[in-house]
């Protein structure tokens, strides 16, 4: 059985950071392209950042420059460091993990994901 846990949501001001750890079991993380979406009050689920096996890393441009996405194999675990928060940038935030080819377009399609995490919430508030 696979699953996806994220934390390390939270409240925090405009301006601040944060570091959202998702923890994979059920599977070899090497074997993955993982990215995070988020999805906020009254809006679609948007993919902002992928990790694309050793080929590189991918950004929506509304976080390019302020969040970054990283990984451990070996902890089978994938990090998301997020910068200078905005009001907007509040959400629920989920890991997720495929399989499938990914590019620099195609990556922020959900369906091309096979796991999900259950979600953490950021809201970046004064």
């Amino acid at each position: 059985q696979v699953t996806l846990v994220e934390s390390g949501g939270g409240l925090v001001q405009p301006g601040g950071s944060l570091r959202l750890s998702c923890v994979a079991s059920g599977l070899t993380l090497g074997d993955y392209a993982v990215a995070w979406f988020r999805q906020a009050p009254g809006k679609e689920r948007e993919g902002i950042s992928c990790s694309n096996y050793d080929v590189g890393e991918y950004y929506a441009d509304c976080v390019k420059g302020r969040f970054t996405i990283s990984r451990d194999n070996a902890k089978k675990t994938v990090y998301l460091h997020m910068n200078n928060l905005k009001p907007e940038d509040t959400a629920v935030y989920f890991c997720v993990a495929g399989r499938n080819r990914l590019n620099g377009r195609n990556y922020k399609y959900s369906s091309l994901y096979n796991y999900w995490g259950q979600g953490t919430q950021v809201t970046v508030s004064s």
